[in-house]
């Protein structure tokens, strides 16, 4: 039995001395990092094969239905964050800067598929995390280990106070582990089998992305704490008929856009300024969201300066310079 302090004496640097040609490595650890793999390259080049487990569910569907939940649309739950962390966790943002990401994950993904076989705990008890190395002629267990990471591994620095792991080799404690490691292992009511979906999320790292897959990306980073307030019951009901109009079918994308998000807003805050640069048609736009109040059998009264009095009275009456008379717009205006 030997202590490791992750200072003079590093995780990563003990299991090289393991991790011999022909070695089988046995992990539950509740993260993987790609960083992980690379620390260990040549080591891991050379053993026969790599079992990993999941501690907590990772890559498996939260429900039957496999349906996102409410609240895994704002990305932050654990589960996500184990994910993510497969491309390097918070603490290994200095590696992630060296700007190699891509060629490493591609290195990884292909070592996964020729050595390594990933499972993940399907339900929410919980597994000891450990790491178990079965050699050819020795074996040896080290616990505890949080994930397979360069911070876990001692190579980077963490926000743990401590990082102390310990080396077990003598064989009747590595057998019991390494045996605990093989019920789990073997047992599909437990486990399921997830190293399809991780290559394909590391596979994401390294493929060519189109330029509107990156404008999309960067959209919902920025705007997606507000994705919560997005529900069915303040969208527009499209059976009132509004998309038949043809004051709607006259918009264009982006005003049809923003007359949604009008009557999300009304429906939410009972309030909403439209602004927008001259020229851009927010009277078309906002005559887009009269008529759908109009078509749920709402009185609406449009308060307006009496400059604009006839700007307003042109659509809601009778007349030939009413583009819009088969709408039969039915709103008052007071100016």
């Amino acid at each position: 039995m030997e202590l490791i302090d992750n200072i003079n004496a590093l995780l990563g640097e003990d299991l090289k001395g393991q991790l011999k040609p022909g070695a089988k490595l046995k992990i539950a650890a509740s993260c993987f990092s790609i960083y992980a793999y690379v620390a260990l390259k040549k080591e891991l080049e050379s053993i026969d094969s790599l079992e990993f487990v999941f501690t907590s569910p990772t890559f498996v569907p939260s429900e039957a239905s496999d349906k996102l939940k409410k609240e895994q649309r704002e990305f932050h739950i654990p589960k996500a964050e184990r994910e993510r962390s497969i491309t390097g966790s918070e603490f290994e943002i200095q590696l992630k800067n060296k700007l190699t990401q891509k060629a490493i994950a591609r290195e990884c993904a292909d070592w996964i598929r020729r050595k390594a076989t990933f499972r993940s705990n399907r339900g929410q008890a919980p597994m000891q995390p450990f790491i178990g190395v079965k050699g050819q002629a020795e074996d040896a267990v080290y616990m505890p280990v949080q994930g397979f990471t360069a911070v876990d591994l001692g190579y980077q620095r963490g926000n743990a106070l401590s990082n102390i792991v310990t080396r077990f080799d003598e064989p009747s404690h590595t057998g019991m582990f390494l045996n605990l490691f093989e019920q789990i292992w073997n047992d599909p009511d437990k486990l399921e089998d997830v190293t399809a979906r991780l290559c394909e999320h590391i596979a994401s790292v390294y493929q060519e992305n189109a330029p509107e897959r990156i404008y999309f990306l960067m959209l919902y980073n920025i705007f997606r704490e507000f994705l919560e307030d997005v529900s069915e019951d303040v969208l527009p009901n499209e059976l009132t008929g509004y998309q038949d109009t043809l004051i709607w079918q006259k918009l264009f994308n982006f005003q049809r856009d923003a007359a949604t998000g009008l009557i999300n807003k009304l429906e939410t805050y009972n309030g909403c300024i439209l602004a927008d640069s001259v020229g851009l048609g927010k009277t078309f736009t906002a005559l887009a969201v009269i008529k759908y109040y109009e078509l749920r059998n709402k009185s609406v009264l449009v308060l307006c300066p009496k400059k604009l009095a006839d700007n307003w009275l042109n659509y809601n009456q009778n007349l030939k310079t009413n583009i819009f008379a088969k709408d039969r717009f039915n709103y008052d205006v007071l100016c």
